[in-house]
């Protein structure tokens, strides 16, 4: 492999990756509005809620709507999906796409144009999954749901579980030891960026806040979808 063609592909991964869509979507739908420092997430008809200082997809649907959370959503997923394809499809005999998917993960959550304050990077693990394996982005999240919700129940573990279970899933598709590499690193970044989430979480179960993993679910966007989703597949009831 050529070093020159790995920094280049690392650099393009990260620099791509930095582009903020939360932010850019704020400021073309509300260019007179700052965008918050934080956001709180509160339960509906309740005191209980969940503070966080990232500016994600989750956030701008929590103050612009969901409809822009979602469109965040996509052009987080897109930036890492295409800058990956370019590499890929320029060197597709060599594994440099895989540099720049994990790159492109840690510039979505450390964003050199905003003082390395970004997202939490499901989004953009996606966004290299689909051009690397679009069959593990389903097969690995409705794994995790199901583990999540009905072996562990707990809804963190349901948001973190699908990308715990890429590293099985490359190794069974590819036994190709980059894939692997990818698949634990991408890991390590993520559950290096949600520390903060993980204290909160812990604090809030000892607390003995939230008495159901549905009640914390509706929350955030995400939170919203996955509970969505499982009630239609029958992993959580549906509340009266």
């Amino acid at each position: 492999m050529n070093i020159l063609v790995i920094l280049s592909a690392a650099v393009i991964g990260y620099l791509v990756g930095s582009i903020s869509s939360g932010r850019t979507i704020w400021k073309l739908v509300a260019p007179n509005k700052p965008i918050p420092k934080q956001t709180a997430f509160k339960l509906e008809g309740s005191d209980k809620e969940l503070v966080s200082d990232l500016m994600s997809a989750t956030s701008v649907s929590h103050h612009l709507g969901a409809k822009y959370g979602f469109l965040a959503y996509v052009f987080d997923v897109l930036k890492v999906s295409l800058s990956v394809l370019a590499v890929k499809a320029l060197f597709p005999s060599e594994p440099y796409f895989l540099i720049t998917a994990t790159t492109g993960v840690m510039g979505h959550i450390w964003p050199l144009y905003y003082g390395f304050k970004g997202g939490r990077g499901i989004s953009a693990i996606f966004g290299g999954m689909f051009v690397i394996d679009w069959i593990g982005v389903f097969a690995t999240s409705l794994g995790g749901m199901i583990f999540g919700l009905v072996v562990v129940r707990d809804m963190l573990v349901a948001y973190l579980a699908g990308v715990w279970f890429l590293i099985p899933w490359l190794w069974f598709r590819t036994h190709e030891l980059p894939y692997l590499l990818y698949a634990i690193a991408v890991n390590i970044v993520l559950n290096v960026a949600t520390i903060p989430e993980i204290k909160k979480w812990i604090k809030i179960t000892k607390e003995g806040k939230w008495s159901e993993t549905s009640e914390v679910m509706q929350l955030t966007g995400m939170g919203r979808g996955i509970l969505k989703m499982a009630t239609k597949l029958g992993l959580v009831k549906k509340r009266p």
